[in-house]
C-alpha cells in the first residue's frame, strides 16, 4: 500500500471530500475559505450547545409552552438537545477531518453534500437564538451566570485544546509561502493564546472560596412536591417529597364552584387538559376556569395516569409496581388536605392564589388556613392581592414578596424570586442584611452549587432527591489552590507548544535539507552524464 493510500489518509479524504482515492488536482479555489466556514460553525454549534445544556433546568417551560400552543405534552426540549448535539458531533467530527487533512497535507476539497449539511445547521441555530430571544427571553441571564461555574474549567479545556491544535497552527504557519500569511497567522494565534491563558483574571466565581468560609447548605422547598418522583400537585408526590427532607411545599390554589381551595397550576383556557382525564370525563364540555367546577366534580377526575402516560420527567421507570399503581389513582387534593399534612409533619407551605376573583378568593383561602389548625408561622404568604387583609386577619404568616422594593417599603425579610433575578454579589448583600431569598425553580447540581456559594437561604426544586445528598457545592476552590492550578495548566501548555514548535521546524528543516540534497544529486548525475570527459568536450555517449 502507498503512502497516499493509507488507511488513515483514505478515511480522512473520503469522509471529508467523499474522494476515496487519492486526486493529483490541485486544491479548489475557495478550500481554505470553506475550511474556515467549518471552524466558524463548529463553534457556533458548540455554543448553541452549551446554551440548551445550561437552560436544561428550565426544560419545562419549553414543554409547557409546547403544549399551550398544541394541546398536546410531548418532550420538545429534550427534541431540541437531541438535534443539537448531533449537529455539534456532526460539525466538530467533521473539523476534525479537516485537521487531518492538513496534517497529512492532503487536499482541502469539501464535498457539496458537508456545505448543505452546514448551511442548515447555520440556519438551525439562527432559528433557536431567535425563538430564545422572541419566546424565552428571560432565560439569556442564565448563560453569564452558568459562566461562574464553569469558566474556571472551560478556561482548563480550552488551555487543552489549544495545545492540540498548536500543532496544526505551526503546521500550517511553515507550510505559507508568502511572509503576510505568516504574520496573520503568527498574530491570531498569539492573541488566542494570551486572551485563553490570562482570562482566569476576568473569572469571579461565587465557588472559588476557602471552605471555612462556605455558607449553610440552602434548604429546599418541594415544587408542587416531588414531581419528578410522582405526579405534580398531589397527595402522593407531597409525601415523596418529605422524604427529601424539604422545609416546605409549594404549590397552586384555585377556587372551585362552591368555594373550596384545590392544589392546580394550570389556570389559564382548558386548565385541567394536562394533568387530569377531564377530557373523557366530561365529553363535550370545555372548562376554562376553576369556578366552573364544584369540588365533588373535581374530586372525579383522575390526576395521575397522565403522568405515567406522557413520563415528563422520564423517571416512571425508577418506580416500583406498588409505586406506579399509587400514581395511577391520585386525585386532585384540596388545600385543607395539604395543610393537614404539613401539620402532622411541621413543614412550611408556599402558595401561589391564581384567581380572577382575588379579593373573595384571598378571604375563603384564609378562612381554610386558620379553620385547619396549622401553626399561622408554618403559612409564608405569597400571593400581593390583599396583601393587607391578610397581614389585619392572620398577622403571624410569612410575608414573602417577589418585588424588592414593595417588600422594603412594608418593611419585609423575605424574598420568592427566579434565580436569574439577583446577581451573586446582589445575593451576598441581602445575606448580610438578614433577607432571606428563596429562588425557583433551581434543579440542576451546577445551579444549586452556584447558590450555595453565593449565600441562598433556599431553593424551589423538581429534584429534591437529587439535592438533598450534596454535602458540598461542586466545582468549590479555594482561591490559592485555582491559582496554582491556573499557573501550572499554563506554564505547562506553553512547554507544551514550545517543544511542538521545535519538533515542527527541526521536521521542516530536514525536509529542506533533503530536497536541497535531492537537487544537488540530480543536478551532479546530469552534469556527469552531459560533461562525462575531464577536457569538457561534449559525448553523446549512449545510456544502455
Amino acid at each position: 500500500m502507498s503512502q497516499d493510500d493509507s488507511c488513515c489518509r483514505v478515511c480522512s479524504r473520503g469522509l471529508y471530500s467523499c474522494h476515496w482515492k487519492h486526486s493529483s488536482k490541485p486544491k479548489r479555489k475557495h478550500a481554505c475559505c470553506w475550511f474556515s466556514v467549518v471552524t466558524l460553525v463548529s463553534l457556533l454549534s458548540l455554543c448553541w450547545m452549551y446554551i440548551c445544556m445550561v437552560t436544561f433546568n428550565d426544560r419545562e417551560d419549553v414543554n409547557w409552552e409546547g403544549f399551550a400552543q398544541l394541546k398536546r405534552w410531548v418532550n420538545w426540549f429534550m427534541v431540541l438537545i437531541i438535534i443539537s448535539a448531533v449537529l455539534t458531533s456532526y460539525c466538530v467530527l467533521l473539523l476534525l477531518f479537516a485537521l487531518v487533512q492538513v496534517a497529512l497535507r492532503e487536499p482541502l476539497n469539501l464535498h457539496w453534500l458537508h456545505k448543505i449539511f452546514l448551511f442548515f445547521g447555520v440556519i438551525f441555530i439562527a432559528f433557536g437564538v431567535t425563538g430564545l430571544c422572541l419566546k424565552w427571553q428571560r432565560e439569556w441571564p442564565t448563560v453569564p451566570l452558568s459562566l461562574q461555574a464553569t469558566a474556571p474549567f472551560l478556561q482548563f479545556g480550552a488551555v487543552g485544546a489549544l495545545t492540540l491544535l498548536s500543532l496544526f497552527v505551526f503546521q500550517g504557519f511553515h507550510m505559507a509561502e508568502k511572509k503576510w500569511s505568516k504574520f496573520l497567522i503568527a498574530g491570531i494565534f498569539v492573541v488566542l493564546s494570551a486572551a485563553i491563558f490570562l482570562c482566569p483574571l476576568s473569572i469571579q466565581s461565587p465557588c472559588l472560596i476557602e471552605p471555612t468560609e462556605l455558607p449553610e447548605k440552602p434548604k429546599l422547598i418541594g415544587h408542587r412536591g416531588a414531581p419528578m418522583l410522582a405526579p405534580e400537585n398531589t397527595m402522593m408526590s407531597f409525601n415523596r417529597s418529605i422524604a427529601c427532607g424539604v422545609t416546605a411545599f409549594e404549590t397552586d390554589v384555585q377556587l372551585s364552584k362552591d368555594r373550596v381551595p384545590f392544589l392546580m397550576h394550570d389556570h389559564t383556557a382548558g386548565f385541567l387538559l394536562r394533568t387530569t382525564n377531564v377530557k373523557k370525563k366530561f365529553l363535550n364540555e370545555d372548562f376554562s376556569h376553576s369556578s366552573n367546577l364544584t369540588w365533588e366534580e373535581l374530586q372525579s377526575l383522575n390526576a395521575g395516569e397522565w403522568f405515567l402516560k406522557t413520563d415528563p420527567f422520564r423517571s416512571v421507570s425508577e418506580l416500583s409496581e406498588e409505586e406506579v399503581e399509587t400514581a395511577r389513582n391520585q386525585t386532585i387534593p384540596s388545600l385543607l388536605q395539604l395543610l393537614k399534612l404539613a401539620k402532622q409533619h411541621n413543614i412550611s407551605v408556599i402558595f401561589d392564589l391564581y384567581s380572577s376573583n382575588q379579593e373573595n378568593d384571598t378571604v375563603d383561602t384564609v378562612n381554610t388556613i386558620l379553620s385547619s389548625g396549622i401553626n399561622p408561622k408554618l403559612v409564608r404568604w405569597l400571593p400581593p392581592a390583599d396583601r393587607e387583609y391578610v397581614i389585619k386577619n392572620a398577622p403571624d404568616f410569612i410575608q414573602v414578596y417577589d418585588n424588592e422594593s414593595v417588600m422594603l417599603n412594608e418593611g419585609g425579610d423575605y424574598l420568592n424570586v427566579k434565580y436569574s433575578k439577583f446577581s451573586t454579589e446582589e445575593i451576598r448583600e441581602h445575606r448580610r442584611r438578614n433577607i432571606k431569598v428563596n429562588m425557583w425553580v433551581v434543579n440542576e447540581r451546577w445551579l444549586y452549587s452556584l447558590l450555595w456559594c453565593a449565600g441562598v437561604s433556599s431553593v424551589t426544586t423538581n429534584s429534591c432527591h437529587l439535592l438533598k445528598d450534596m454535602e458540598r457545592p461542586d466545582g468549590v476552590m479555594a482561591p490559592l489552590t485555582y491559582l496554582m492550578i491556573w499557573i501550572t495548566v499554563d506554564i505547562a501548555s506553553i512547554l507544551i507548544m514550545t517543544g511542538l514548535y521545535i519538533f515542527q521546524w527541526d521536521r521542516e528543516a530536514k525536509k529542506q535539507n533533503f530536497s536541497l540534497e535531492q537537487e544537488r544529486t540530480v543536478s551532479l548525475l546530469i552534469h556527469r552524464v552531459v560533461f562525462p570527459s575531464p577536457a569538457g568536450h561534449f559525448s553523446a555517449t549512449k545510456l544502455r
